[in-house]
């Protein structure tokens, strides 16, 4: 039975409750008898109680005339399929203007209006029902009792109409607000009743389900987790194998909630998809906001958008430093309004006699407050067992796939009520120290000449910078003791590094990036005076990397947040904190140290003198230091100030946000290795405003997008053959050379059922349905889960141990349901499933499985497939297995979209497309959806970089040139222009470019235009121009880049030096081109020139081969904006418009 199908259509008969023949029932644990659900009264009846007025002849009328049909209506209403048909006459449903059940009876006159006058047509209804009733949809005014329902949280009313979103107004509402408790109408079908759980009674709409009792006459609500999840005893009435969801595809279903009708929809406010997200954010400030208040002054105005080059560091800070400001205020309010009450804590004690509070936090799975180990929150007692108490502490643990439960340690452990378990509460407390930080490298940036070099001044600002070579002594052996050999592209780049100030290296998944970097440090350290500074965004990506290169003998420090300095890892003894308390030399100090772990505290004389002794050690230890490691954010410790790096190596560079990259920039460097993977995933940024300014892409990104070609490693040492096969082609051009051999990869004992025993991987056929998980702003698929379970097991009766197995899913919500469902449903011990780590594609980067399970979650009709269509999450995901990859999706539903339609080609062409029952798998015959849009591949992605080939080839050269018409007729000659439009360099959409989507919420595929046009849609390579550029490429002329000469930072601005001619003098070593870097004075040479910071920029080149690229994204960004009012698409018909305002710009990509 379909879950949007009345569950009673079969039925003849009696209520569940002794009812009239004709009442339909379902039981709830709150459902009084005699009113609500199971009421004892007709439908007849209630239609009769709420029948509603004719309509007006002339009022039709002047609908026939002005053509107003269903089919204005997106997503028109479905058939009504419980309750009946509405009484006999015209009706009018309700909206904002129709009379409805509470307009007042009928018109005293009428309006005729003519054939094309929409807003007469408004004023004339608008006359004739100025009143909506109280329960009207908040966002269209449709008021018909049976079709609306009231959020319990907010008290607003909505609809069930899909009109203008991907889902019914009222799930459309509850995701965006994160509310999960509704209530029916009392003049409702069902009455004025609160669904909730039979069983528990949970209330959470999108945990609800139903289940048609054993009787058939009576319907039972119960959760889906845990009361459906437990199996059926024979005394109970109902089966649970029979659940459903009460949501699907993403509205209530009809016979609990009318879909109103076509007439209904049509006399409805017409309100776009983009008003109703602006509305929703004006009521987090103002509940009593309306949609006039849309149009006040001010009201949700955009901050302005990135740029790809800047004239000086004080127009970068301006344009990045509200930014900023904006994420940092949103994680504030996010932080501070997560509160959660009525926690349960159970109490534990460290080994440092610190008390460790252990409890579950359940509002964790929305995904909008991320909990990282370190993180400090508040915990509160406000019961009658003890007096009233509140502390301080930080987290050492958060949910995995073992437990869910979130462990703090606390500051201080006196006064604790630790005999308490129950009436706690909880608050995430914030701190501004990231942003602080990256507000202060960006000012440092601007007002401090000493900061960076002349030269990676001018680069970070994207001037035009004649290319130099550093003279360095280059070493005889690249590699570096304690590491690997290096194969050859490791070694091309570790040399290229060497001679460069500015550098980037693209490391694909797999290729040993991290192996390369820490031989890169090594080098680096051991050629120039005074400590390398190591950093990236993340605590795990530092730690892998400081291992490394503490294996090559330097003396590695690594520096940590306080609140870290607890916890234990692989390299603690080379903290900072570890170091010092270690330190034999100081014999006071480590008095003192014995004496506060003894006594918990010091007297106040005592504790200055330690504060003065570990600083004095602190400051000793780093002098000391050959490399000091920390986070992107750690580098703006005050312990670090004083000191100055020459060299600073940022790995995951990808992954940081750009003011997060300038942490360690400004601390004096003058050489620079940007080492990441732009193909993967980047930066989270919680903000849409901020993300929709370009806050998402990474500061590796805009020097690509510039120019700065990555050196790519090539060789990759991590999966089987045929698992690397697809990346290769699809993402890296086919460059990938494989390090391992097949049968390096195969594993002959263990017995697990592949298709084809040589190629260990498969597509596993899965058609059960979506659902919206718990939290409401995630889904979940029951099928996959199931199957993953099986998947799991096979793979351990086959041999292989759970930490060899990793599950991977992009949903936060199917990621909560497999680990419960393999604990409950798993066929062995419980505590092997505990042990098989189950993530998402983010938390699984740069990390690897000898077995990877990947769960697409993804099956409905026509909702799309929202982030799974992102090139860079697919590209992850297929990358972290070494030895198999089983992937479990629905192919009908994925194959809609071209990338996901190649990879399942390419499955079906290995014979590893299959479906049935995993001990029996058989080819799958089943037929692939065609595209919405081909996916355009003209040949390979050399376009976009160029790694190794002439700049001017990257370039593209200047509007008109010779290559770009090459190009042109390349393009056309492989058929990739269509509708006037060359694809994009590699034929991939403009989305693949994009850095990770923020916006995981549903609908996650039905953003606004205006939101994919500013979140960076332009190739991660030059935009060449065709042969004549348009109106639209002359619109940026005015604003082309500068372009200087290296020297020191400022400058005349010499005219008729392109960029492609001053990079492809790079490999032309000057001779006192060291000394002007080295120590950012002026080079000697007749050819440099030395320019003032105050003349810096006094006038623009103006015509430039890549001059206008920041002012053409910059337009591309405004004419969205220009467009968002009008025009409410999909992401997908976003991207098309995308390719339209390309053509009509007379300009083409490749």
């Amino acid at each position: 039975m379909s879950h949007a199908e009345d569950p009673f259509e079969h039925l003849e008969g009696a209520s569940a409750f002794g009812g009239a023949p004709s009442e339909y029932s379902y039981t709830s644990s709150s459902a009084p008898s005699g009113s609500g659900i199971g009421r004892n009264q007709s439908r007849a009846a209630r239609r009769a109680a709420q029948a509603e007025p004719a309509i007006d002849l002339d009022l039709d009328d002047a609908l026939n005339d002005l053509s107003l049909t269903s089919a204005h209506i997106e997503g028109g209403a479905g058939p009504l399929q419980s309750f009946g048909a509405a009484a006999s006459g015209k009706q009018v449903g309700a909206g904002v203007n129709g009379s409805g059940a509470h307009g007042g009876g009928a018109h005293n006159h009428h309006h005729r209006l003519g054939d094309d006058h929409h807003d007469d047509f408004d004023m004339a209804l608008d006359t004739m029902h100025p009143d909506l009733p109280p329960h009207a949809c908040a966002y269209c005014g449709i008021h018909n009792p049976s079709c609306v329902v009231r959020c319990l949280i907010c008290n607003k009313w909505f609809c069930n109409s899909r009109s203008s979103t991907s889902g019914s107004h009222i799930i459309h509402h509850l995701v965006r607000a994160k509310h999960k408790e509704v209530c029916l109408h009392a003049e409702s079908p069902l009455g004025e009743t609160t669904p909730e759980c039979y069983n528990c009674g949970a209330k959470n709409v999108f945990l609800l389900g139903f289940i048609p009792a054993k009787s058939e006459t009576v319907v039972v609500l119960l959760c889906r987790q845990p009361c459906a999840a437990i199996p059926t005893s024979k005394d109970v009435i109902w089966d649970t194998s029979q659940w459903a969801p009460l949501i699907d595809d993403r509205c209530f279903l009809t016979w609990l909630v009318k879909m109103p009708s076509e007439q209904e929809q049509l006399r409805a406010r017409q309100i776009s998809f983009h008003q109703i997200n602006r509305l929703e954010e004006l009521w987090k400030e103002n509940e009593n906001a309306t949609l006039e208040d849309l149009d006040k002054p001010g009201v949700d105005e955009d901050p302005p958008g990135i740029l790809l080059r800047y004239e000086d560091a004080y127009q970068y800070q301006n344009i990045f430093g509200p930014l900023v400001k904006i994420e940092a205020d949103y994680d504030k309010k996010l932080k501070e309004s997560q509160t959660q009450n009525d926690i349960v804590v159970r109490w534990d004690q460290g080994l440092n006699q610190k008390k460790i509070a252990w409890m579950n936090l359940p509002k964790l799975e929305s995904g909008e407050v991320r909990l990282a180990v370190g993180d400090e929150l508040k915990l509160k007692y406000k019961g009658e067992l003890a007096p009233h108490w509140e502390g301080v502490g930080h987290v050492i643990k958060i949910p995995n796939s073992v437990s869910d439960e979130v462990g703090v340690e606390l500051r201080r452990s006196d006064g604790v009520p630790d005999h308490c378990t129950h009436q706690f509460s909880v608050d995430f407390v914030w701190k501004s120290t990231s942003f602080d930080r990256m507000q202060y490298a960006m000012k440092t940036f601007a007002v401090d000449e000493q900061s960076v070099s002349g030269y990676i001044y001018h680069k970070l600002l994207g001037h035009e910078v004649e290319s130099v070579n550093l003279r360095t002594a280059m070493p005889k052996r690249f590699s570096a003791p304690g590491l690997p050999e290096l194969n050859h592209s490791q070694v091309f780049a570790v040399k290229s590094v060497l001679q460069k100030p500015l550098s980037l290296i693209q490391g694909p998944p797999g290729t040993g990036k991290t192996v390369t970097s820490a031989t890169i440090v090594y080098q680096l350290s051991k050629m120039n005076p005074g400590p390398v500074l190591v950093c990236a965004p993340s605590n795990v990506a530092v730690d892998q990397l400081t291992e490394k290169i503490h294996a090559t003998g330097l003396k590695v420090v690594r520096i940590t947040a306080k609140s870290r300095e607890a916890l234990s890892s692989s390299i603690s003894f080379l903290t900072l904190h570890e170091q010092v308390a270690n330190n034999d030399t100081h014999i006071e100090l480590q008095k003192l140290i014995q004496l506060k772990t003894e006594q918990g505290e010091l007297s106040s004389s005592d504790e200055r003198k330690y504060k003065a002794l570990t600083r004095a050690c602190e400051k000793e230890i780093l002098n000391a230091a050959d490399v000091i490691c920390c986070t992107c954010v750690g580098c703006g410790d005050p312990r670090l100030s004083k000191l100055k790096f020459r060299t600073v190596l940022i790995d995951e560079a990808t992954q940081a946000a750009e003011p997060e990259c300038m942490i360690p920039l400004v601390l004096g460097c003058k050489q620079v290795v940007f080492v990441g993977d732009h193909l993967q995933l980047g930066p989270v940024i919680m903000n849409k405003k901020a993300a929709r300014a370009g806050l998402t892409q990474s500061l590796f990104e805009r020097l690509i997008i510039l120019g700065n070609r990555p050196i790519r490693l090539q060789v990759q040492y991590r999966m089987h053959p045929c698992l690397s096969e697809f990346p290769s082609n699809m993402f890296y051009e086919g460059t990938l050379q494989n390090g391992v051999t097949a049968p390096e990869r195969l594993r002959k004992h263990v017995d697990f059922p592949w298709p084809v025993p040589t190629l260990p991987m498969f597509f596993f056929q899965n058609l059960g349905q979506e659902e919206i998980s718990s939290s409401g702003t995630s889904f979940l698929n029951r099928t996959e889960a199931s199957n993953v379970e099986k998947v799991v097991t096979a793979f351990f009766k086959a041999g292989v141990v759970p930490n060899q197995i990793g599950v991977v899913t992009p949903y936060e919500g199917q990621r909560s349901y497999i680990v419960n469902h393999m604990q409950l449903q798993g066929k062995l011990k419980k505590e092997l499933y505990k042990e098989v780590e189950v993530a998402s594609v983010d938390a699984f980067q740069g990390r690897e499985k000898d077995y990877i399970i990947l769960s697409c979650v993804r099956s409905n009709e026509h909702q799309g497939i929202g982030f799974l269509s992102d090139p860079r999450r697919l590209n992850v995901a297929l990358t972290r297995a070494k030895y198999g990859l089983v992937i479990l999706g629905n192919p009908k539903v994925l194959s809609k979209h071209a990338l996901w339609h190649h990879l399942l080609v390419h499955y079906k062409e290995k014979s590893c497309l299959v479906e049935g029952v995993l001990s029996n798998l058989q080819p799958s015959m089943i037929q692939f959806s065609k595209p919405r849009r081909p996916l355009q591949k003209p040949g390979d992605l050399a376009a976009r970089y160029r790694h190794d080939n002439s700049a001017a080839e990257v370039m593209g050269n200047a509007p008109g040139g010779t290559l770009a018409s090459k190009a042109v007729s390349a393009s056309l000659k492989n058929g990739a222009v269509q509708n006037g439009v060359a694809s994009v360099p590699g034929g991939l959409n403009p989305a693949f470019y994009r850095t990770h989507n923020p916006m995981a919420y549903i609908p996650s595929d039905a953003q606004s235009i205006a939101s994919l046009g500013t979140q960076a849609p332009y190739p991660a390579g030059s935009i060449p121009f065709s042969s004549g550029p348009g109106s639209f490429v002359s619109t940026v002329n005015s604003s082309l880049g500068p372009s200087v000469k290296n020297g020191a930072r400022g400058g005349n601005i010499p005219s008729g030096v392109s960029y492609a001619s001053s990079i492809m003098t790079q490999d032309v070593n000057d001779g006192d081109t060291e000394s002007a870097v080295g120590t950012n004075r002026a080079p000697s040479t007749a050819a440099s020139i030395t320019f003032s910071q105050s003349d810096r920029l006094s006038r623009r080149m103006s015509q430039s081969s890549v001059g206008g690229q920041s002012d053409v994204a910059s337009s591309l960004m405004e004419g969205y904006k220009s467009q968002a009012s009008a025009i409410d698409p999909s992401e997908d018909d976003a991207r098309s418009t995308y390719s339209a305002a390309l053509s009509q710009a007379s300009f083409t990509t490749f």
